[in-house]
């Protein structure tokens, strides 16, 4: 009799302490369901959690933790129907507090028997809404630094295919100015270097969206009104979406200058007005939009301007829309697109220190949004003039023989002499002969110094020399910022000229 007592005491104590245990658990909600779904027992963490004390929860049914949407589709019952079947149910998915906010649950349900018949049901859950979260941000970082490193990859490609190929194209235009003067009399000649032209034009305006995209473009950043700048491209602009298309705008009269090369703007813009075009095959409006914004994201913060490009066409497929920033990629038929307009928008934003962002909808249009830094000192409209001359002695700094011919042509027709050398270390010793006016030096050159570095070095030693550089492509003119001149090549006569114009003397 004593041993039988001692027995139920044991056991008592046993369920009691087994009850605290699972009352005074606050991290997990803990509790129990009849076989309908009904909550017969509650614990802290079930209040915790949820946020409804036991008299508000005995004897509801446990459903009003679920989505009404998961409501309608009969989730409740048929994960019991599975628990009792099975003898285990587990998933991960929404619940709803008393509050009406949502939680992502971790949800355990075992069903319980006495002498083989079901009673009911033990149910755990779990919040761990920060530790999902935790893995989002985890896995969009990944795809970030995979997007990145793609993109870092395609970058060393095309920017080390642009370079060479720049300076073919260098000898190329700057060839056609000699032969040109040589076909005044003969009509065929004169189309036969028309032609030429005009691909070496494209074939420069291509790679330079190459670059672009690499981020290896050399650029002049200033500041930039844009209410001026689409103004003074509006033609063109025009002329790009066509008849067909209503060219509409909604920049804010009190929108800041931005901080980007003039000329990345303007075909940034032309590439999304034209790809906005292709997107309304039956007509529609493209709008043209600026504001301000002041961002505290990590990595942009502070004054920026949202400039928007907006379309009421097709949409951008969703499984499209991870792709159209890689270069040569393309929904357009063959002959209809390069595939390089988007790369070269996402390698500007970027190169100028902001981001670009799209947003699609299918059958309701697209828009993409450029965000560029704020600038200050708009400079000054004033022209040089094209037909600028000059005279002195110009020190040529050209490892590529052709390349220099060529470049030596160009400054001789502008009325310039002209001393060349291969390197940084044989322009160093030419200037300590002194009769030179200023210095015009590529970048990219073989040697312990490049053309950027000789350009600091010769501020150093003699500031008053006026220095233009020259680049087809160089990662170290991104850290130029302003510092010094910068000429694209291939570059034609007039652009040599206006460029030298600019030169403090």
């Amino acid at each position: 009799m004593v041993e039988k007592f001692n027995q139920q005491r044991d056991l008592f104590e046993s369920e009691r302490s087994f009850r605290l245990l699972v009352e005074g658990v606050a991290d997990y909600a803990l509790y129990m369901l009849d076989p309908n779904g009904i909550i017969t027992s509650w614990n802290i963490g079930g209040e915790r959690i949820k946020g409804y004390p036991p008299e508000e929860i005995l004897g509801q049914h446990f459903s009003r933790f679920y989505t009404e949407t998961d409501r309608a589709n009969g989730k409740p019952a048929r994960a019991l129907g599975i628990a009792r079947d099975k003898g285990r149910y587990e998933e991960e998915g929404w619940r709803v507090r008393k509050d009406g906010t949502f939680f992502w649950a971790s949800v355990v349900i075992d069903p319980i028997y006495e002498d083989g018949r079901l009673i009911g049901f033990a149910k755990i859950t779990r919040d761990i809404t920060e530790r999902r979260n935790a893995q989002l941000k985890l896995e969009a970082m990944q795809k970030q630094l995979a997007e990145s490193q793609k993109f870092d990859a395609l970058g060393q490609l095309t920017g080390g295919v642009a370079h060479d190929f720049n300076n073919l194209l260098m000898i190329i235009s700057g060839s056609l100015h000699i032969l040109k003067k040589g076909a005044a009399d003969d009509p065929r000649l004169e189309r036969a270097i028309s032609a030429i032209d005009t691909a070496t034009k494209r074939g420069a305006a291509l790679t330079n969206q190459l670059l672009t995209f690499a981020r290896r473009q050399s650029v002049n950043p200033q500041a930039i009104d844009f209410t001026e700048r689409v103004a003074a491209i509006r033609e063109v602009l025009d002329a790009g979406v066509g008849s067909s298309v209503r060219l509409a705008f909604e920049i804010h009269s009190e929108t800041w200058p931005i901080k980007a090369d003039v000329s990345e703007l303007e075909t940034a813009l032309l590439n999304l007005v034209i790809n906005a075009r292709d997107a309304m095959p039956d007509g529609g409006t493209v709008t043209i939009g600026a504001r301000n914004v002041v961002l505290n994201e990590a990595p942009l913060n502070g004054d920026f301007v949202a400039i928007h490009v907006r379309d009421t066409g097709l949409g951008i497929p969703s499984d499209v829309l991870d792709k159209i920033f890689e270069p040569f990629f393309t929904t357009k038929p063959i002959g209809k697109g390069t595939g390089l307009g988007l790369s070269q928008v996402h390698g500007f934003a970027h190169q100028a220190g902001g981001t670009v962002k799209v947003a699609s909808e299918l059958g309701k249009g697209t828009t993409f949004t450029i965000i560029l830094p704020r600038g200050t000192d708009v400079p000054s409209r004033e022209v040089p003039e094209a037909a600028f001359r000059g005279s002195g002695t110009v020190l040529l700094v050209e490892d590529n023989p052709d390349v220099a011919l060529v470049s030596i042509g160009l400054l001789e027709q502008l009325g310039y002499r002209v001393r060349r050398v291969a390197d940084a270390e044989a322009a160093l010793r030419e200037i300590e002969s002194d009769g030179v006016d200023f210095v015009f030096s590529d970048i990219v050159m073989p040697g312990k110094m490049d053309g950027l570095s000789l350009a600091h070095h010769l501020r150093q030693i003699r500031p008053g020399l006026p220095i233009l550089l020259a680049t087809g492509y160089s990662e170290v003119a991104a850290g130029v910022r302003g510092d010094f001149p910068i000429l694209r090549k291939p570059y034609e006569i007039h652009e040599l000229s206006e460029a030298i114009a600019k030169l403090p003397r």
